[in-house]
């Protein structure tokens, strides 16, 4: 099943215009506490943090389609995000598979590599985050 790819301004777009939509970050606990999360404030919203895999074993969420989906309808735009896109793309698929409406960030939280070996491009380089 192909996922629709968003850039980082259609997320930004969808999730202004459109009261319904959602911004599930499924990264790990260890990067939302030491990297940082998608900040929504100013939007009245927050960002739905469920794992997808589990810090440090890289286990995959046996609970994620019913974290990830409690108390939305099938309707609602999904936007998932992660680091680099990857994570996000699979999540999606399993949540577009059970009847969902799910996109992916293709950008992630962090972006790509770039030189030097730093990730750059991503959410944190263009839209508003917070670190805890």
């Amino acid at each position: 099943m192909i996922v629709p790819q968003i850039s980082l301004e259609e997320a930004w777009e969808t999730l202004t215009e459109n009261p319904d939509a959602v911004l599930i970050d499924v990264r790990t606990i260890a990067e939302w506490s030491f990297v940082g999360i998608p900040d929504l404030s100013g939007l009245g919203k927050q960002v739905r943090t469920v794992e997808w895999t589990s810090f440090p074993d890289g286990a995959q969420n046996p609970n994620f389609l019913e974290q990830a989906t409690e108390g939305l309808s099938p309707d609602q735009p999904l936007l998932m995000l992660c680091r680099s896109g990857a994570r996000s793309n699979s999540a999606a698929q399993v949540l577009n598979a059970n009847g969902y409406n799910a996109s992916n960030v293709g950008a992630g939280f962090e972006g790509d590599l770039g030189p030097g070996g730093h990730r750059m491009g991503g959410w944190k380089d263009a839209l508003p985050w917070k670190q805890s």
